[in-house]
Parts: structure tokens; C-alpha cells; sequence
């Protein structure tokens, strides 16, 4: 089990293409220094020419470390360019789920932005097939199957019960035959569901954690590591030896 740290919010419901573009490229500078004293870069971004800073910072990491952890948050959509880099680098690849628009979402200034207008045929059939898809189009790409970790999106264009029905459920995504990532750190879902903005939600992130891990997850992408990591361990400890 990984404790994966980003000192940034995911991105956050509403929040304009350009704006999250723009954002990434800055979390991403900044994380420069941390990332490679911990050998491990991750670098997120929607498009591998959205910005010039975005490919050259892309780039400049693949081309120093043959171990990165890279986040797709279009998951390979939007530019395709980006799976023929992963494939040429061979670097893990995290494809996440997501179905964000901005219209659906809905900000309160004490709980921030929540889905509202997410809908989905069959929620526990819709993202798992839209997962295979984009594990399907990488491997098009030339990204080796080894290299895929799949992440159903928890925050990412569903609402608070879609994504505490995803948890509860984070077994149907072992089901796909991939590595599974689960991000639900601080998340709004948490914060609605227990009426708490983003610095209070730890004991929530906590629960959401342990139940993934429970359901199945290999991986957690989390803000505060140490608590995290010390549940994760735990639940190690309590279910897979």
C-alpha cells in the first residue's frame, strides 16, 4: 500500500479548463524539489501541450527519472500525445474516471464545490466500463498493460452519494484486473457528509480510506501522510496477512 502525497487540492468542482491548467503547472513547479529528493515525481496535467510550461516540465521529468508516477486527469482524452509519451518513458500511468462539467457543479463558500447534476445510467456499470475504455485506449497508444493503474475518480463529476456509493463498492473496480487507486482526501463528499470544510476532514478521509482499502484499493493519494499511512498499515495488517 502507497501513501501518495500531493501538497495540492485536487481540482475542484467548477473550476474553469484554463484555471485548472494553469494550477497544475504551478503545483507541479513548486513540487520539483520535494519530488525529486523523494525519487518520485507525479505530475498531473490535461493536455501535453495545454501550456508550454506543462510539456517542457512534463519532459524535463521523464527525462531525468525512469520511475514517475504520472496523474492523467483527462485520462488520456484529451491529447492522445500523452500516451504515446507514457509509453515511450514506460512510466506507470494513473487513468482516472471523470464525467466533471462545470454546470454541474455547486460551491458553498464554508464546503466548497459538490456535484449536483451527475448522472449516470448505471453508476456501478457505467464507470467501471468508461474505466476499461480509457485502459483500452492507452494500451492503443503503446502504454503496456503493466503500466496502467485505473482510478474511478471519487470527486471527479459525482455526486456526494455517488461517490460514497463507489467507496462502499470499490470492490467492483478490483474486478477490471488492474491496480486501483482510491483519492478521496479532504474531498467535499466528505465535507458535506459531515458538514466540515477541507482542514477538518482528516478523521473523515481516514474512514474513507480504511473502507477502500477494505474494498480492495492498492494505492491512496492523500494529503496528510503520516495518519494516512499509519491506516493504511493497520489495514494491512488487519487484512492481508
Amino acid at each position: 500500500m502507497r501513501a501518495d502525497a500531493t501538497r495540492a487540492e485536487a481540482a475542484a468542482p467548477g473550476l474553469a479548463e484554463a484555471e485548472v491548467a494553469s494550477a497544475r503547472v504551478q503545483v507541479a513547479e513548486k513540487q520539483v524539489a520535494v519530488t525529486r529528493a523523494e525519487g518520485l515525481a507525479q505530475v498531473e496535467v490535461t493536455r501535453a501541450q495545454a501550456v508550454a510550461d506543462v510539456e517542457r516540465l512534463l519532459r524535463g521529468f521523464l527525462a531525468d527519472y525512469a520511475d514517475v508516477l504520472r496523474v492523467d486527469a483527462s485520462s488520456l482524452r484529451l491529447d492522445p500525445e500523452l500516451g504515446t509519451l507514457a509509453a515511450e518513458r514506460r512510466c506507470p500511468v494513473i487513468l482516472m474516471h471523470n464525467r466533471s462539467r462545470p454546470q454541474d457543479a455547486r460551491f458553498e463558500e464554508r464546503l466548497g464545490g459538490r456535484y449536483v447534476g451527475a448522472r449516470y445510467d448505471d453508476l456501478l456499470e457505467d464507470v467501471p466500463r468508461e474505466m476499461m475504455e480509457l485502459a483500452d485506449a492507452a494500451m492503443a497508444a503503446g502504454v503496456a498493460r503493466e503500466q496502467i493503474v485505473l482510478d474511478p475518480g471519487i470527486g471527479f463529476g459525482k455526486t456526494v452519494e455517488q461517490n460514497l456509493t463507489l467507496i462502499r463498492r470499490f470492490d467492483r473496480f478490483k474486478e477490471l484486473g488492474f491496480p486501483v487507486l482510491c483519492g478521496p482526501s479532504r474531498k467535499s463528499f466528505i465535507g458535506y457528509t459531515l458538514d466540515l470544510p477541507p482542514e477538518e476532514r482528516v478523521e473523515g478521509t481516514a474512514a474513507a480510506v480504511a473502507v477502500a482499502i477494505a474494498r480492495g484499493a492498492d494505492i491512496v493519494r492523500v494529503h496528510d501522510v503520516k495518519p494516512m499511512a499509519r491506516v493504511a498499515r493497520m489495514c494491512d495488517a488487519i487484512l492481508r496477512r
